[in-house]
């Protein structure tokens, strides 16, 4: 392959996203025989990775944190022969007259490699942000506007940043971005702590132990009882924020290199940004598969959060993962029936 060629991969399996769905999904695939990639775009980004601990996960110790899980997982399907790529995909074909091709039927764009494969799966979980965008939300998301610290939280390495939201979820990813930014800017329009009779109060919705540690960063500056009004910036990327204190009047201009939203509803929203309408969407944004994880596109399936199924647990999404593989498998060799994955020797 000469300078400045893409490499381009064939295969029978090309499956966008690497959590517990995508990687039990390929377990299942590579043990039968199906040439299998992952695409991820951030092993420590998805929603088990981000997680704590696992205690409700069947047959692992609760003292096992999600990355750990995840790690095994990933591991278990290299180990069956799936390929891993780690690369973020921004656009996909999903028919024979996108492609071009009789045999890959779907192809799957990124920046450092084109995947062409006989099926495809859609794994990407729902970590993006629902509700009405701020002003210039949607204008710099990727050019400074994040919603996941833990896949940017490098690129802001002794910058300043901006964190809105009053949520765990929000305190979680500022204490990330405390290992990296310069100065952060955590803006809270909701109470976080008040003045009692019997001293400062914190709000009791939130975990106390993270709030304290956040409080406890030398290069955090909190901003409570402030609405965020505008994400600001220019052709190079965001340039700061406009926020608004309660009582003032007036709106104020934060510098700052990024802007990481965690308001109501963030984090719950499927990831189909990519698809580009190609599959069938319901009315929340989740895929709409049948039994067998199928979508209404031939040969593509989806597993896990994406589906927005209000069941997001970890085993779903693997159970997910493996019905999908089982389906594919079927639908690839042409069977009438489901090849059982039970006694290898």
């Amino acid at each position: 392959m000469g300078m400045g060629e893409m490499e381009v991969i064939e295969c029978d399996v090309a499956i966008i996203g690497g959590g517990p769905a995508g990687c039990t999904c390929a377990l299942y695939t590579s043990r039968a025989d199906l040439s299998t990639v992952i695409l991820d775009k951030n092993p420590a980004s998805g929603a088990l990775a981000i997680t704590s601990h696992i205690a409700n996960y069947p047959g692992v110790d609760r003292a096992m944190t999600g990355a750990e899980l995840l790690d095994q997982m990933r591991v278990q399907a290299l180990e069956y022969g799936t390929r891993y790529e780690r690369a973020q995909v921004f656009m996909i074909d999903t028919t024979e007259d996108e492609t071009g091709d009789t045999v890959y039927t779907k192809c799957v764009y990124t920046p450092d490699v084109t995947v062409k494969a006989r099926s495809l799966v859609l794994a990407t979980g729902a970590m993006g942000r629902v509700g009405k965008p701020f002003p210039g939300e949607k204008e710099f998301l990727g050019q400074g506007v994040s919603y996941c610290a833990t896949c940017d939280a490098a690129f802001y390495r002794d910058a300043v940043v901006a964190v809105y939201g009053a949520s765990t979820e929000a305190i979680e990813e500022a204490l990330f971005l405390t290992k990296f930014v310069k100065t952060l800017h955590w803006i809270t329009s909701a109470d976080i702590s008040k003045d009692t009779a019997a001293g400062l109060e914190r709000n009791r919705l939130l975990d106390q132990d993270l709030l304290e540690q956040l409080y406890a960063c030398e290069n955090v500056d909190h901003l409570e009882q402030t609405r965020l009004v505008e994400v600001v910036g220019d052709m190079s990327g965001v340039q700061g924020v406009k926020v608004k204190r309660r009582g003032s009047e007036e709106e104020e201009f934060i510098e700052a290199e990024g802007a990481f939203i965690y308001g109501a509803g963030g984090g719950s929203k499927p990831m189909t940004d990519f698809c580009q309408s190609k599959i069938d969407l319901d009315e929340s944004g989740g895929v709409i598969v049948d039994e067998d994880m199928k979508t209404s596109a031939t040969g593509v399936y989806a597993i896990g959060d994406i589906r927005n199924t209000e069941y997001k647990q970890v085993v779903v999404a693997a159970s997910d993962g493996c019905i999908a593989a089982m389906s594919i498998e079927k639908f690839l060799n042409n069977r009438k029936t489901v090849k059982v994955d039970w006694i290898h020797k």
